[in-house]
């Protein structure tokens, strides 16, 4: 389904205060959005293809060894970088965004995961989020990548999606064809009367669910889930391949 005046979102979350334990030990003194694939930082794969997206500004959540990631995200020029910090308190996904919500002025804004990190097909894919985007029918827009195309992804997916990109749960022992790749563009009013303190934002997917208000585009490109310490190798060996 498609808007047919679509608004591309002018500012922007970046999830970037996870503890990042399954990264370790890499992660015992670096924070997993400055792990480096290939030269540079997960974050920076992600807020630079938010720059070229046209974003303006960014708010960044920060957590653990959040001077580290501070200092580094505050070099940036584009997109103009905000901390939302969470020292005192892990809020987990749905509670950052919920906090920095002010930042936002009511308008859609995109969301992505600090290590959101993918090799882009013919087409951008914040692009093709923005232009699917329709307001009037969608409370989240979430970017997805193909089970089995993915790098480094060896799990069971998340959704299945329908003819008219209506997203529903993978049914349990079941193996759905698309796994959340951590980008998305979702509407304030999904989180109207949402939990205090920390939650999950699949909480809120659900709930959208059942409201038929969750929607999916299939990614254009090939996702690198950077997870562990191992797939960092195979995200390097896909950039070179892709390079060729």
């Amino acid at each position: 389904m498609t808007s047919p005046i679509s608004i591309r979102p002018r500012r922007a979350m970046v999830l970037a205060a996870g503890l990042g334990k399954r990264m370790r030990p890499i992660t015992a003194t670096v924070p997993k959005p400055l792990v480096e694939v290939n030269g540079k930082a997960l974050i920076d794969y992600g807020l630079d293809k938010l720059e070229r997206a046209g974003v303006e500004s960014a708010v960044v959540n920060v957590h653990y060894l959040p001077d580290l990631v501070s200092v580094h995200v505050g070099r940036r020029r584009k997109p103009k970088v905000t901390i939302s910090d969470e020292r005192a308190k892990l809020l987990d996904t749905g509670g950052g965004i919920a906090k920095a919500l002010p930042h936002f002025e009511g308008e859609p804004f995109y969301v992505i995961n600090a290590d959101s990190f993918w090799i882009e097909g013919a087409r951008p894919n914040l692009d093709w989020l923005a232009s699917t985007w329709n307001p009037e029918a969608m409370d989240a827009l979430l970017l997805l990548a193909s089970t089995v195309r993915s790098v480094g992804y060896h799990g069971r997916g998340d959704f299945r999606m329908d003819a008219a990109g209506r997203l529903s749960r993978r049914p349990e022992r079941e193996v759905a064809a698309f796994a959340y790749s951590g980008a998305a563009i979702l509407h304030p009013r999904l989180f109207e009367n949402c939990p205090e303190g920390p939650f999950s934002l699949n909480r809120l997917f659900d709930r959208a669910i059942e409201n038929e208000r969750l929607f999916g585009v299939r990614m254009d490109g090939i996702w690198l889930h950077v997870g562990t310490p191992e797939t960092i190798g195979e995200a390097e060996l896909s950039i070179a391949d892709s390079a060729a």
